[in-house]
């Protein structure tokens, strides 16, 4: 039997097909306001038994295509559930929602907080930092990692104002790898008071397209003080749960790959 999970983000749409519990294929494309469109491409090339939606336009595939669809918080703790059964903490930062969530040893959730109110930490919020220091977003992290004055502040987590942060650093004179370091800095200490809320256990498992930028992952670990592991593709996490979910499988083993 083929399954197919479909998470709809607010920046990208991403798909996984399974069969026999294997991956057979998976990608990430960008999202646009033609939500439609993105899902009868998918649809229309992909040959499945059962498919199942998430994400913040799970909803819309309900309507226009009769999708059944399933929360984010139960496809990201199925996907890192059955992807790596220790989970027992996931850290999403998507485009522009960050989750938190806690896992029993089932895999149950115990308890779970989403910040999808605002863009602040979020991938969003990077992007747009990036734009205002002249950095494409995967260049922000590494010239992060190449600060050496990180006791640089940026007290806003309001997208505005702290764009306007970074602008008034860059015309002090301020190097922009220093003003990136801080911007991570910003980000990982707002999530830390998240994770706090909702129980910091090990094993912690960093999901979404964020979990990509190697500043963010090194500062979790060193504040935390514990690893922070990250999946073979990141952002597929969400779609790969929807998946699982939509046959009824037992999961894949850590052996299994999703692959890009």
């Amino acid at each position: 039997m083929k399954t197919l999970g479909i998470d709809i983000g607010s920046r990208t749409v991403k798909a996984v097909l399974l069969e026999d519990k294997k991956v057979i294929s998976s990608f990430t494309t960008l999202n646009t306001f033609d939500f439609a469109n993105i899902l009868k491409r998918i649809l229309d090339e992909l040959e499945y038994d059962k498919v199942l939606a998430t994400g913040y336009g799970r909803y819309l595939a309900k309507r226009d295509f009769d999708i059944d669809v399933v929360t984010e918080i139960k496809a990201f703790a199925v996907g890192v559930h059955h992807l790596e059964p220790r989970a027992r903490t996931i850290l999403d930062i998507g485009g522009q929602d960050t989750k938190v969530i806690s896992l029993n040893e089932r895999g149950d959730v115990i308890k779970f907080e989403m910040n999808d109110k605002c863009a602040a930490g979020t991938g969003r919020f990077l992007e747009i930092m990036a734009q205002a220091m002249g950095y494409k977003i995967d260049e922000l992290g590494v010239e992060a990692l190449k600060a050496q004055k990180k006791d640089l502040q940026i007290s806003s987590m309001c997208t505005v104002f702290a764009e306007s942060e970074v602008i008034s650093l860059m015309a002090r004179g301020e190097k922009k790898e220093n003003i990136a370091h801080a911007v991570h800095k910003a980000i990982v200490t707002r999530v830390i008071s998240m994770l706090k809320r909702v129980g910091i256990r090990e094993y912690l498992v960093f999901s979404g397209g964020v979990a990509k930028n190697p500043c963010i992952r090194s500062l979790f670990e060193k504040e935390l003080e514990i690893s922070v592991h990250i999946p073979y593709d990141p952002q597929l996490i969400g779609a790969y749960g929807a998946a699982v979910l939509a046959g009824g499988m037992d999961g894949l083993r850590l052996t299994d790959k999703v692959r890009a």
